[in-house]
């Protein structure tokens, strides 16, 4: 899924896509930017649940840019 980082101010801060990555414990969600950084997620829960795995990829989103307030915008096209 391609997938924007947006700013409170409304700023595009990365464009990219949401994947998930097979890791010997699990199924991990992750961000890759179009500029090629790669943004750890968490693991996705065992029912398929993405929650804990966000809190994780938001936390990490956060150290990468140290800002709060970001939205993570998913494009989903046919």
């Amino acid at each position: 899924m391609e997938c924007e980082i947006i700013s409170r101010a409304g700023q595009v801060l990365a464009r990219g896509k949401l994947i998930l990555e097979a890791e010997e414990n699990g199924t991990r969600l992750n961000l890759k930017t179009g500029g090629g950084k790669l943004i750890e997620g968490g693991f996705v829960s065992e029912d398929g649940d993405l929650g804990a795995a966000s809190e994780v990829l938001f936390a990490n989103c956060f150290a990468t840019w140290r800002m709060t307030g970001l939205t993570l915008k998913v494009v989903i096209s046919a």
